[in-house]
């Protein structure tokens, strides 16, 4: 059974029926729509029992010709650092589309939209052609052009078309860095299929070409990050984008780009990469002290949770610098493929955070207050004591506290990258201090104290917010105490990479 396929196109089968559901029946077509991101959550839970956990190559692969005149296949497999992003994007799909049950404006063109977005993050994930990648690539910067264009806040036009220039300069880049590849194969075997082009590495060494190539790629995934200084779409875009639509722009979205560094930059210019390591170390530290002390500046929350994810993709760079770094030196092996596990680590936790932590803004915004200032509120905790309690949970998670996800993942990046690059490990750990006190901060000021008045009759958590917000809760719980299993299916990917780069 090609299960990797019927993943990845289920989402595309639902938009196909929601095209021939009347628009005035917004009812059935929610629950359409949660049928098949259910379906797809199904269907990538299927791929466990045949996926051989202790194989590190790409497995389940599924291949057909598609344009063999200039070596386009399609080709889809996974690896352990695929798989565990593709069950993250199924599952925050379906938690967003069950919250997007308040949304009644245009509601056949909103799920529609994000059906196709899934679709195109899924592709991302499983495409092993680099013409196939990039059409996935380009195809979840459409919907969500949309979704913040058409059903965002006040400025949404603005901040819709500043995502979309953004990314689309940085798309351009990498296909360049393509073309670059495929036409340094020997004539006669060119291909896109990105095995093949990992395997023969046509531009190998630090030659002009190997860095263009290099930082082709690195303006596309730089910018998708995003890592300081490409980072200033980002807060505009989260801010007036739909909760639902900030929920996967930052959980799943940023995630391309972290992947696409770990995926591709690593194996095919490794040499480049260990040049360039400790500049792009030197901005992801940037990234994640600049990212916390603006976010401790923001009175808006989800201004503040936008900058947060600024702070915490820059651990992820630091460890894909790091293991960068660590290339021709087999004693740093072991360190490497630490910080890439905690790269990987961090990766599936901050979309487990912060989507919680968007969804816990929406539902004091969209449905209660019509308010974001953290200084409007206080004593919401006795007045919303489950709503309090998932909150305070998920900025726990994200300040790193023991026993939860997010100290898993920043453990592994610091113990794998102080071995390889101390001084700027130790400054990056200066933004888990600041980071620590901007949600202490918030929690104290959003929380505690005394009740305002204003808030005294609001209503708890109703049953479709806390189906939406405890299974994240959970998650943070469960990998943060025992997250053996997840590191098992990772490290098959880390140590792979690792090995390339020796």
């Amino acid at each position: 059974m090609p299960i990797l396929t019927i993943t990845l196109f289920l989402p595309l089968v639902g938009a196909a029926v929601l095209l021939f559901l009347p628009k005035e029946d917004a009812e059935r077509i929610r629950r359409v729509t949660l049928g098949f991101a259910l379906a797809t959550f199904l269907a990538s839970l299927l791929i466990l029992p045949r996926f051989e956990f202790g194989r590190r190559e790409i497995q389940l692969v599924e291949q057909a010709a598609w344009i063999p005149l200039v070596g386009v296949q399609y080709k889809v497999g996974v690896d352990g650092l695929s798989l565990v992003l593709v069950l993250l994007t199924t599952l925050l799909t379906v938690l967003s589309v069950l919250y997007s049950f308040r949304e009644n404006h245009r509601v056949k063109e909103y799920n529609l939209l994000f059906l196709l977005l899934e679709t195109g993050m899924l592709g991302v994930f499983f495409a092993l052609d680099f013409f196939l990648f990039y059409v996935f690539w380009e195809l979840s910067l459409v919907p969500m052009y949309f979704l913040i264009g058409i059903w965002g806040g006040p400025r949404r036009e603005y901040a819709a078309i500043k995502f979309f220039l953004y990314t689309l300069v940085g798309s351009l880049a990498m296909l360049l860095a393509i073309l670059l590849l495929y036409f340094h194969l020997p004539a006669g075997q060119r291909t896109f299929d990105v095995l093949e082009i990992i395997r023969q590495r046509p531009l190998s060494g630090t030659g002009l070409l190997a860095q263009l190539a290099f930082w082709g790629f690195f303006l596309s995934f730089a910018i998708k990050v995003p890592m300081w200084p490409f980072h200033t779409w980002l807060p505009d875009a989260h801010v007036e984008a739909p909760t639902a639509g900030s929920v996967i722009l930052a959980a799943v979205l940023l995630k391309l780009g972290t992947y696409g560094f770990v995926r591709f930059s690593l194996p095919l210019f490794p040499e480049v990469f260990h040049q360039h390591a400790l500049l792009i170390a030197t901005l992801a530290v940037i990234g994640v002290i600049y990212g916390a002390l603006v976010a401790m500046a923001q009175t808006d929350l989800k201004k503040l949770v936008a900058y947060s994810s600024v702070n915490h993709m820059g651990y992820v760079m630091l460890a894909v610098a790091a293991a960068a770094y660590a290339y021709g030196r087999p004693e740093l092996s072991d360190a490497a493929a630490t910080a890439l596990n905690g790269a990987t680590m961090e990766m599936l936790a901050h979309g487990i955070i912060t989507g919680a932590l968007f969804l816990v803004v929406g539902v004091i915004y969209d449905d209660r207050t019509h308010t974001r200032g953290v200084d409007d509120f206080g004593g919401l905790w006795a007045v919303l004591p489950k709503y309090g309690a998932v909150s305070i949970t998920a900025m726990f998670a994200s300040l790193g506290l023991p026993g939860l996800m997010g100290f898993v993942a920043e453990f592994l990046i610091f113990v794998g990258s102080f071995s390889i690059i101390p001084v700027f490990t130790a400054l990056a750990a200066l933004g888990v201090v600041i980071t620590a006190a901007f949600f202490l901060w918030t929690i104290q000021r959003m929380f505690l104290g005394p009740t305002n008045p204003r808030w005294a009759n609001l209503p708890d958590l109703d049953r479709r917010e806390s189906w939406t917000l405890v299974p994240l809760v959970v998650l943070m719980i469960v990998f943060g105490v025992y997250p053996k299993p997840l590191l098992d299916v990772i490290n098959l990917t880390s140590s792979q990479l690792v090995a390339m780069l020796r």
